[in-house]
């Protein structure tokens, strides 16, 4: 069964739900099965019924796990050799990071100087070579296409890629496995790759679903693509959701999103700031700002949800624990 997305748009072949399903017997084994949590206290907030996806407890704390993975599991034997170059603020980065070290692949990161200590350290801790630039000044595609072109890498970017859309799917189609059918599924946007696999995965096993997207409000760049009709970038965007703080979707992704998914709406920092306190006091979480923006469109009924199933993208949970701190702590 396939989901309803057109296979090819402008010379590209998009994935579709067989390319999920064969991501799904990649990761089988290697990827972590994270739990579909509940609360009675969220569902008493927002009167509907809550499923919480809980990627935060993947491994390296993270959804980008599964995308990255089956990339680089998908390369011929001669590019595994070679080597595969990304550019991340920190969480695609430590997932190709991992994953290459797990398939004995070099990795060359690109990370932005302000990425997140704590994401920095880990990728490093995973083995890569950690390059930094500064995202405010310098085109991380032009340099990453650079570094590939030079050293004779596979490029594999956070998102825009057919095989890390399909990875990432695979989250939505344990979710749907486990919970049944859902009503709403909310997904956090930056570039798309999460949502657009997602989309794939929610639509061909519950076809009836209505999929958002939800982006921080300094960057709806997906929100603005999405009701023009066209691909619209913005300027880096100054969030706290360091993970969505993309300048425009992808050529993969934009096409998969116009076709499945509803509508894309947007949160305030104060929102995924008061979510990240819900999660640490009544649910025992740790979970980052972009891991926030779904549920935050749920609490504050961005996206009416009463009376309704609805499954939730907890993203991740790569935050540092001064920011943290800071977060979740007594407000001034």
């Amino acid at each position: 069964m396939t989901a309803a997305a057109p296979s090819a748009t402008g010379g590209l072949v998009l994935p579709t739900y067989e390319d999920v399903v064969t991501a799904a017997g990649r990761l089988q084994g290697i990827a972590h099965r994270t739990p579909a949590l509940t609360s009675r206290t969220a569902n008493a907030r927002t009167e509907a019924s809550l499923v919480f996806k809980a990627e935060n407890l993947q491994r390296m704390g993270a959804f980008k796990f599964r995308g990255a993975f089956n990339a680089i599991s998908a390369l011929s034997a001669e590019q595994k050799r070679a080597g595969v170059v990304t550019f991340s603020s920190g969480n695609h980065a430590q997932a190709i990071a991992l994953s290459g070290k797990l398939l004995g692949v070099p990795t060359v990161i690109l990370m932005p100087q302000d990425a997140p200590a704590a994401k920095v350290a880990a990728t490093r801790g995973y083995g890569a070579e950690v390059v930094l630039f500064d995202r405010y000044s310098q085109d991380r595609d032009a340099l990453g296409r650079e570094l590939a072109e030079t050293r004779g890498l596979a490029l594999i970017p956070p998102y825009d890629h057919p095989d890390v859309i399909a990875g990432q799917g695979t989250a939505t189609k344990e979710l749907i496995e486990e919970a049944g059918p859902l009503d709403i599924l909310l997904v956090p946007l930056g570039g798309g790759g999460l949502i657009s696999g997602a989309a794939l995965a929610a639509k061909a096993l519950n076809p009836g679903i209505r999929v958002f997207g939800v982006e921080p409000e300094a960057g709806n760049d997906g929100q603005q693509s999405l009701r023009s009709g066209k691909i619209v970038k913005i300027d880096v965007p100054k969030t706290i959701a360091d993970g969505a703080q993309t300048a425009f979707l992808g050529h993969y992704t934009f096409p998969i999103i116009q076709s499945l998914v509803e509508d894309i709406v947007t949160v305030s920092d104060a929102a995924l700031i008061e979510t990240m306190r819900f999660f640490a006091e009544r649910m025992k979480l740790v979970v980052e700002p972009t891991g926030c923006l779904a549920a935050a469109a749920a609490f504050t009924g961005t996206v009416p949800v009463a009376g309704k199933r609805v499954g939730i993208i907890i993203s991740g949970g790569n935050v540092d624990l001064a920011a943290f701190a800071r977060f979740v702590g007594p407000s001034a």
